[in-house]
């Protein structure tokens, strides 16, 4: 059977990934950050690895990819991120703050995908994808604020994109995604979709992927979001 990472596996849009990936036969190597406390992602049935990961501490990342060396990836999923500070005014941001959202949203990714490149490129399906936000396209933004996520998320983007320029001779297949508003700890209870319904989409998406989708930003529903 395939086999998917997932980073961010221990709740909100990784664990419903993890679910429903496990409950389809596919081993699952989910991250979290402490992976003697992972919560619901000890009680999925199937084929689940936990390993712990800060996808911010660089030397982890490192170190895990030694460990999975020589282990083919089908299907990696850069899903763990944060928010950051929300209902500020431009004069009040905390920009210590955003800087920490940068790091977990947009270089941690990078170094993800970088790190495990080469166990993508081994597995049969060589599909790397980022859990981004239709709020990172700039034009699709007609309201403003939110300056912090947004920005994370038009960068993931950016460097996303060139990353799949990159690695495009290596036969990976790069592509970025949009959940829709989920009803999960960051979408809040207000989201469209719950997790379930998301990540069924989603999936669908991903399992439809080929090389002309290389570098490119879909929404839940497979449709291309405008950068």
């Amino acid at each position: 059977m395939p086999t998917v990472m997932i980073t961010g596996a221990n709740r909100g849009l990784g664990l419903e990934f993890a679910r429903q990936y496990g409950a389809d036969g596919w081993t699952v190597i989910g991250t979290c950050r402490d992976p003697f406390n992972p919560g619901e992602l000890a009680t999925i049935e199937g084929d689940i690895q936990v390993h712990g990961l800060d996808v911010a501490n660089h030397p982890q990342v490192d170190h895990l990819a030694k460990d999975l060396n020589g282990v083919a990836i089908d299907v990696l999923i850069n899903n763990a991120g944060i928010y950051g500070p929300r209902n500020y005014k431009p004069e009040d941001i905390d920009y210590a703050a955003w800087e920490e959202v940068m790091r977990v949203n947009v270089m941690a990714p990078l170094k993800v995908a970088a790190a495990f490149a080469g166990n993508v490129a081994a597995g049969d399906q060589k599909k790397l994808v980022t859990v981004s936000s239709r709020m990172g396209s700039i034009a699709d933004n007609t309201s403003g604020d939110f300056y912090v996520y947004r920005s994370s998320k038009a960068a993931v983007n950016a460097a996303m994109v060139s990353f799949a320029h990159d690695t495009a001779d290596r036969g990976l297949i790069v592509a970025l995604l949009h959940p829709g508003w989920v009803k999960t700890d960051m979408g809040g209870d207000g989201g469209d979709l719950t997790p379930t319904e998301s990540i069924a989409r989603l999936r669908k998406v991903i399992a439809g992927l080929g090389p002309a989708d290389n570098g490119h930003f879909f929404n839940h529903d497979g449709s291309k979001i405008p950068w």
